[in-house]
């Protein structure tokens, strides 16, 4: 999952410990060997090098893409997971490194999700684009885990990958699991969330960003420019009923830039802007 990941739990049986953290591990794993973009022996490589051809999907990958196109329509087509090749002009490693204009003009040719020829379960993308899941990828690994947790056990399991986490269900005697929330790049929290059920997801620079002549860049890209969001907010989260959902509004809000906090508002769900 490219970050930390970890597993609580309010269990007695030592067992039963074990066997969860290790069915957590196992899904974490498969979703990641088959998705990641990194890898040259899954779905996501096959997709990205068949050079023009149609590549017909499991029905997982193809959820997947539903969802993907879904989250592309809602924002009049700011979440885009064939943006993923702008990573190769942007390096979000706190420097001062810019791209070039013109380099940046001359990829988004290989953007646009409204481009690819997605029906039927096949996906076929022109010549040198690329899709990338991992604008969704981690939060829908955290979902899955905690379905394959509630299948063993009706005790209390909290998943947290990188930040973005979900509980199995509430623990017992009415507690809650404290979880800590890191903002714009500081070393440690500075704040604590009582969650007693759902999940929450937040999207962020704290980590990924550029500066430069007193401008900080965020790593969230608008991928009809090709350049970060304008005025988008340095840290959004978002509880929600599964993790899924928290992330889906947490992405769209970063894309929003300034409107975050109105896009929030009319979705009626709980939030947290900085």
């Amino acid at each position: 999952m490219a970050s930390p990941c970890e597993v609580l739990m309010e269990v007695d049986n030592e067992k039963l410990a074990w066997q969860l953290l290790d069915v957590v591990a196992r899904e974490a794993a498969r979703i990641e060997a088959k998705f990641s973009r990194y890898r040259d022996d899954n779905i996501i490589h096959k997709i990205n090098t068949a050079a023009d051809k149609p590549v017909e999907v499991d029905d997982e990958t193809a959820r997947l893409l539903d969802f993907a196109d879904q989250l592309f329509q809602m924002s009049d087509g700011l979440f885009d997971i064939t943006s993923g090749v702008l990573r190769q002009l942007w390096r979000f490693d706190g420097s001062d490194r810019i791209p070039d204009k013109e380099a940046v003009e001359n990829i988004l040719d290989r953007v646009g999700w409204q481009k690819a020829d997605w029906q039927n379960n096949q996906l076929r993308l022109d010549k040198g684009m690329e899709i990338d899941l991992g604008g969704i990828g981690k939060e829908y690994a955290v979902d899955r885990c905690i379905q394959k947790v509630g299948e063993l056990t009706d005790q209390s399991v909290l998943i947290n990958f990188g930040g973005d986490l979900a509980t199995s269900c509430p623990r017992r005697h009415g507690k809650f699991w404290s979880v800590g929330r890191l903002i714009t790049g500081r070393d440690q929290a500075v704040a604590l969330f009582q969650l007693f059920k759902g999940a929450i997801a937040t999207s962020g620079d704290a980590n990924r960003y550029l500066l430069k002549d007193g401008v900080r860049y965020s790593h969230v890209l608008n991928p009809k420019t090709g350049w970060p969001i304008v005025d988008a907010a340095h840290t959004v989260s978002v509880a929600a009923n599964t993790c899924t959902e928290a992330g889906m509004f947490s992405t769209l809000a970063m894309l929003q830039g300034s409107q975050a906090k109105a896009f929030l508002g009319v979705q009626g769900v709980e939030h947290w802007i900085d």
